[in-house]
């Protein structure tokens, strides 16, 4: 649906920019639909042999970050629209080469919106998504059902369901911008005013001491969009009442809509304009997402995925507390060692992995090494998210 919509929107609305090939493990004769046939391939190097610039959307941690690797030895950037690449190999290869998350998912979409606080004047306290319905351990049935109704993957909607999702997004942002969380899993308040969760949240991150991340269960008004909550400085409290941002001292602002495909355009122009980084999960992280076990499950049970799947779901923890535990990117066609229970964080010791590439970078980053910060002049540093294939764009 991502790969659709861009190349959609490339070809009709960006007169100076050209799709040149958009690579697929898929049977090229099985795609008819495609907006642009001619621009598929199934070869890489035919990929990276035609772009300036790739653009990332397959959704998948292996098959993505193998792809970033070969177009990082060919010295060409990459704009990416996959968060669980992002938050399982996304920090190792920000340290390779250029890796920008896009505009669109929320995790750009409240980049973009700090980057617009910012130049406002508003100190950023916390970056917030908006959720529209959680269950963590939603049925088969039911996620078939909803995958059917709104034409996207099973995997992909019970991933959205039962949390994971947010808490990938999220944890891309607290790593990228410096933030952090209140407690594992985040607060995830149910929310019937934004306006007071808002200043709810801004309070605990002034108990933090730092920026944080969150989200919001909204009830009573829309969802699907996400929010910053910042402060400004005491003179300009008047002015600001009187734009109808309240009496403070926390404002909320709020961008109601992340348009995923249609966005992604703007951070290309970014990027090709040579405008730098937008986010990404940062060189020297300090969240992860950890599996947590739905389930009891027995030795020897196998685990076919680990996101969208129902066995696990992903939660938001601090890394130094949880020096072991396995990344839900990671987990796929896996086997468990021994028993575990409803609500457990899996640990390397669980579980029987195949090797990867992305397994081999994890264990990477794990190892100790001297602290260094390639953080830009406001707190930054580079990012990835999701769907169907790389795009590459030809100048």
């Amino acid at each position: 649906m991502i790969a659709h919509g861009i190349v959609r929107l490339i070809k009709r609305h960006y007169q100076d920019m050209q799709i040149s090939r958009v690579l697929t493990r898929r049977p090229l004769s099985s795609l008819t639909d495609f907006p642009l046939p001619e621009a598929l391939t199934n070869s890489l190097d035919e990929l990276i042999d035609h772009s300036d610039l790739i653009v990332e959307c397959s959704g998948d941690v292996f098959h993505g970050t193998s792809v970033i690797e070969r177009a990082f030895e060919a010295g060409l950037q990459v704009v990416t629209v996959n968060a669980e690449l992002q938050v399982t190999t996304g920090s190792y290869l920000a340290g390779k080469g250029f890796l920008t998350e896009a505009e669109g998912d929320q995790p750009g979409s409240l980049a973009a919106l700090r980057e617009d606080a910012l130049q406002m004047g508003f100190q950023p306290m916390v970056y917030g998504n908006m959720k529209g319905y959680l269950n963590h351990d939603p049925s088969p049935e039911d996620m078939a059902y909803w995958a059917n109704r709104q034409g996207i993957s099973v995997d992909q909607t019970t991933s959205f369901t039962d949390g994971t999702k947010v808490q990938i997004e999220q944890v891309i942002l607290g790593n990228g911008l410096g933030a952090t969380i209140t407690r594992q899993g985040m607060e995830g308040l149910a929310s019937t005013n934004l306006d007071d969760s808002a200043s709810l949240l801004g309070m605990m991150a002034e108990r933090a001491g730092q920026p944080i991340v969150d989200y919001v269960i909204p009830s009573g008004y829309p969802a699907g969009g996400v929010f910053l909550v910042g402060r400004h400085d005491e003179d300009q409290a008047r002015a600001i009442e009187y734009f109808k941002l309240g009496r403070g001292p926390f404002y909320t602002l709020v961008r109601p809509f992340h348009l995923c495909s249609l966005e992604v355009g703007k951070t290309l122009r970014r990027v090709l304009d040579g405008g730098g980084v937008l986010l990404n999960n940062s060189t020297e992280p300090t969240l992860g997402v950890a599996a947590i076990a739905k389930r009891a499950m027995k030795p020897g049970e196998l685990i076919d995925r680990g996101i969208g799947g129902f066995q696990f779901r992903g939660e938001a923890i601090k890394l130094a507390e949880h020096p072991d535990h396995v990344p839900i990117g990671l987990l796929r066609k896996t086997a468990l060692k021994r028993a575990v229970e409803p609500g457990q964080i899996i640990t390397f010791d669980d579980i029987d992995i195949l090797p990867s590439r992305a397994l081999d970078i994890v264990m990477e980053q794990r190892r100790p090494r001297p602290q260094k910060s390639d953080a830009t002049s406001d707190g930054w540093t580079t990012p990835c998210v999701s769907t169907m294939g790389m795009l590459a764009l030809g100048g």
